[in-house]
């Protein structure tokens, strides 16, 4: 299992492994274990810096457990007990992080999202690395009200898992501009206390530059209100990631986005620390 990783090379298929991926994370500071449920590129939202090729609408097909155990098992013995880290891994880098559930789409609107859960829980006891790695579910929210994903989500927070819950933009216009849905800040509000309230939850966000300019003053503004009002009703929030654009989209509106400075990321965070809000940023 030879390849060589850095925070630019997230390919899925870097270990010819069907749902099974490693990535070294900036945000994590280390690796990554990936597992992609949607196989078929296939989302509910389509974001216009989402990186997946030929990303199309839809769900994904029906999981197969055993080959996605049978794969972790076998990154897991790669990474803990081979010499993975060495041959692929940057020397700064060479910290299992995490397991996280991303990939192609929308990872709960797979139906054995909760059995695919427990097949990680399980491998974490195998493994002796429960208490010792994160399971992150990274997600839009838009799929947390229903009975599936509340009940995966229950078994993620016994393992000490976590949500990462896509927030870019916090009106209707900017959510539909950006993540091409028809969903509504109020439901996204109310999927998100939903999140925070079964499992702890962080809310992700990508800002980059759109034609040249950075968010302007009203998605900016509407953004920390959502927040604040976030604040107001308790949802128990860790916190806000913050970053921009790492590697490039593959959707239509590619050659209009641009990257951030960091400091312009920094300036955003500290206005988010202002709602009381623990916030990090990724450039």
């Amino acid at each position: 299992m030879t390849v060589r990783l850095d925070t630019t090379h997230h390919d899925r298929d870097a270990v010819g492994m069907t749902y099974v991926y490693p990535v070294v994370s900036r945000r994590s500071g280390g690796v990554s274990v990936g597992i992609n449920l949607n196989v078929n590129n296939a989302c509910n939202w389509r974001c216009i810096y989402c990186q997946v090729p030929d990303l199309k609408r839809g769900g994904p097909p029906p999981i197969n457990i055993k080959q996605l155990e049978d794969e972790l098992r076998r990154m897991l013995t790669a990474i803990v007990h081979g010499n993975f880290m060495t041959t692929s891994v940057p020397e700064d880098m060479r910290r299992l992080n995490d397991i996280a559930l991303s990939g192609n789409g929308e990872p709960t609107s797979a139906p054995e999202f909760p059995a695919v859960v427990a097949t990680v829980a399980r491998l974490l006891a195998e493994f002796d690395l429960v208490g010792h790695i994160k399971v992150v579910l990274i997600s839009n929210g838009s799929l947390m009200y229903r009975p599936h994903v509340q009940a995966g989500l229950a078994q993620l927070r016994e393992i000490g898992g976590e949500v990462w819950f896509k927030l870019d933009r916090a009106t209707t216009e900017g959510l539909r501009l950006v993540n091409q849905t028809e969903t509504t800040p109020d439901k996204v509000m109310r999927n998100l206390s939903a999140c925070a309230e079964m499992c702890p939850t962080w809310i992700q966000t990508c800002l980059f530059t759109l034609d040249g300019q950075p968010p302007g003053d009203v998605e900016s503004g509407a953004y920390l209100t959502f927040l604040g009002q976030a604040v107001a009703a308790n949802i128990p929030l860790k916190g806000v990631l913050l970053y921009g654009l790492a590697r490039s989209s593959t959707q239509p509106e590619a050659s209009r986005l641009g990257r951030l400075p960091a400091d312009w990321l920094e300036q955003f965070a500290a206005h988010i620390r202002q709602t009381g809000l623990t916030a990090q940023t990724f450039p």
